[in-house]
């Protein structure tokens, strides 16, 4: 992977972090339930800060970022993505939001291996947990709405 493919990935990266922010966003403002709300605001919080982390690393001489070689993942191809729309019914947008954690998660994991600078590698690793755990969170949200007899 060339630093100019990897600076491509972020790019796109950066827009799926915008994306998921004006959704998370939307979805708190029309909402009703207060942990509901509070959840969507904080996720939308979250995504604002990947997404400053993500331009940090865009500013970055080429010649800084320090990726290996050895292997294409596709991350390009697996980065887009359809447009979320609030006017969904609320199982939907959570399906919808659970992808794209699992998404987002799935492409920190290869970032951080294919990036050979050891406090990069951590920073994407962390982002992956952060995913996995807002995946983690909306599943179970999910499971109580989708199955509320189960117990």
């Amino acid at each position: 992977m060339t630093p100019e493919e990897y600076r491509t990935i972020l790019s796109k990266a950066v827009d799926r972090e915008v994306e998921s922010y004006t959704f998370y966003r939307t979805i708190s403002d029309k909402v009703k339930d207060a942990n509901l709300k509070k959840l969507f605001a904080e996720l939308a919080g979250d995504e604002t800060q990947h997404r400053e982390f993500l331009q940090g690393l865009l500013t970055k001489d080429p010649k800084a970022i320090k990726i290996t070689a050895t292997k294409d993942y596709h991350l390009a191809e697996k980065v887009a993505a359809p447009k979320l729309s609030a006017d969904l019914k609320p199982l939907d947008g959570l399906a919808i939001a659970i992808n794209k954690e699992l998404e987002a998660m799935q492409m920190y994991t290869q970032l951080a291996k294919v990036n050979a600078d050891p406090e990069q590698q951590k920073l994407f690793s962390e982002l992956a947990a952060m995913e996995r755990g807002h995946k983690a969170r909306l599943e179970d949200i999910y499971t109580n709405m989708a199955f509320p007899e189960a117990w």
